[in-house]
């Protein structure tokens, strides 16, 4: 049973802490130790890791949207901590609980009413820097319009070059997000699989390859044909950029660790699937 709890609020979707004060009253009343965090985008990251190591919590709810998720279970990677989204954005996919069902989930939290789902994610090295990612790693064009060529090998052997805008290596669970608006597949969020998908690439035939968990992927950024200077830059969940230059490489492969999701609901992947791309439509 988990006894102390942190709520993180966005301060954008929930600018007065009207919804944090109810649950945090709420956990309160039931005797649990509850502490509220109001983040921004921006010190999300920062001020999560912080208030989890100093208050010891042993569950993080987390108040937004899937950015709000994505961005909190990259700053507590590795911790081992679950985290509960609740949807106070838009389509709200990883942030599954909706205003009017907070109450009803809340109860089956305390009762242990609940199951704990682990998704994989990513971690991608380069320049000396390692960062973990919940959804996607996105290797890009910077500045300029300009093509970007990619080369790219799987377990040090080559795969494929791309002329393209960028390049979206995807966990199961990134699958839905920038990965599915580039054209590339729906994937179960339990699966152990790996997705590369061409952003924009220029040629016809180029599709997205789905590779083992257990692989090593390394993409390095070309020098130009025409040697042209350009930039590149890669991004973690679409945080903490690096710029690249032609012929830095960065290297992903599985993260040791994982994100746990709380799931109150008995809801599958497919049914919460097809609703909200009712929503969409």
């Amino acid at each position: 049973m988990m006894n102390n709890y942190l709520i993180v609020s966005n301060k954008e979707k929930d600018p007065n802490n009207e919804v944090a004060g109810k649950i945090q009253l709420f956990l309160e009343e039931k005797g649990y130790s509850c502490t509220c965090e109001t983040v921004t985008y921006d010190d999300v990251r920062k001020k999560c890791l912080e208030e989890c190591i100093d208050k010891g919590a042993e569950c993080v709810l987390v108040l937004g949207g899937d950015g709000t998720l994505i961005q909190v279970a990259g700053a507590l990677s590795g911790k081992d901590i679950p985290l509960l989204g609740i949807n106070l954005g838009t389509l709200g996919y990883l942030a599954e609980v909706e205003r009017d069902q907070i109450i009803a989930t809340l109860l089956k939290l305390t009762e242990g009413e609940y199951e704990i789902e682990n998704r994989m994610m990513l971690t991608a090295e380069t320049k000396g820097t390692v960062k973990d990612a919940l959804n996607d790693i996105v290797i890009t064009r910077y500045g300029d319009l300009k093509i970007v060529k990619y080369r790219i090998y799987v377990n040090d052997r080559y795969l494929a070059t791309y002329e393209a805008d960028g390049i979206i290596v995807s966990t199961p669970t990134g699958s839905t997000a920038y990965n599915l608006s580039a054209g590339g597949p729906i994937v179960e969020p339990s699966a152990s699989i790996i997705v590369i998908t061409p952003i924009c690439p220029h040629t016809l035939n180029s599709r997205a390859v789905v590779l083992s968990a257990e692989d090593r992927i390394c993409i390095e950024v070309c020098e130009s044909k025409y040697h042209r200077e350009y930039e590149a830059y890669v991004s973690c969940d679409g945080a903490n950029a690096i710029k690249l230059n032609a012929g830095d490489r960065v290297n992903i492969r599985r993260a040791d660790g994982a994100t746990k999701l709380i799931k109150t609901s008995k809801e599958g992947f497919l049914e919460v699937l097809s609703r909200k791309l009712k929503t969409v439509g």
